[in-house]
C-alpha cells in the first residue's frame, strides 16, 4: 500500500510511509485527496505553495482507497524505515539495484517520458507532485530539482523543447 502510494504521488518513501489518516483530506474510489503538510519536509515548507496538496485519480486508485478504508484510522502508514526498505529491497534479487529513492526518481522519469511521447501533461503538475519548487516567470520552466530526478536523459532532452527553437535555424 506504501509503495504504491509513494509511486502514485511521486514522494519519498519516508514522505509516504509517514502519512497519518488526518492527511487524508477524501478517500474514495475515484480520488484521493493528500495533505502533504505535516510531513518531515512539509513543515519547513511555506504552507501556501501549492504541491501541498496531491489528488491520486486513476489506475488503481479504488484498490488503493479500498485498502486506507480498512486500516482507518492510523498515526504512520508504515512503519517500516527507509533504511528497513533498502535493507529489505538487498536481499531481493529482483529488487537489488533500487533504492528507497527510486520510487520518486522512476515517477518522475514515467511523467517526462509521457510528456516526452506526446501525452499532455503539464510540467507545473510534474513539480507539484514531486512537491519541488516551481520555477517562476517562464511558462513551461523545469526547476533544477525535477530535472535532477528525471532518469531518462533523452526524455528530458526532449521535454526541455529546444527543438521548437532549433527548428527553425
Amino acid at each position: 500500500m506504501c509503495t504504491l502510494l509513494a509511486w502514485k504521488s511521486a514522494s519519498r518513501w519516508a514522505e509516504a510511509a509517514a502519512l497519518s489518516s488526518k492527511q487524508f483530506l477524501r478517500v474514495a474510489p475515484e480520488e484521493i485527496v493528500i495533505d502533504w503538510e505535516q510531513t518531515p519536509k512539509g513543515r519547513r515548507r511555506n504552507p501556501f505553495k501549492p504541491s501541498r496538496f496531491a489528488v491520486i485519480v486513476g489506475p488503481l486508485t479504488p484498490e488503493l482507497a479500498e485498502m486506507f478504508q480498512a486500516s482507518a484510522p492510523f498515526d504512520e502508514l508504515c512503519s517500516l524505515t527507509t533504511t528497513g526498505l533498502d535493507s529489505m529491497w538487498t536481499r531481493s534479487p529482483e529488487m537489488r539495484r533500487y533504492s528507497a529513492h527510486s520510487i520518486k526518481r522512476g515517477a518522475v522519469t514515467r511523467l517526462f517520458d509521457l510528456i516526452a511521447s506526446g501525452v499532455s501533461i503539464p510540467l507545473c503538475s510534474v513539480h507539484r507532485l514531486a512537491k519541488h519548487e516551481e520555477p517562476g516567470g517562464t511558462e513551461g520552466a523545469i526547476s533544477e530539482t525535477t530535472i535532477r530526478y528525471g532518469g531518462n536523459l533523452l526524455a528530458l532532452a526532449r521535454v526541455l523543447g529546444t527543438a521548437k527553437a532549433t527548428k527553425h535555424l
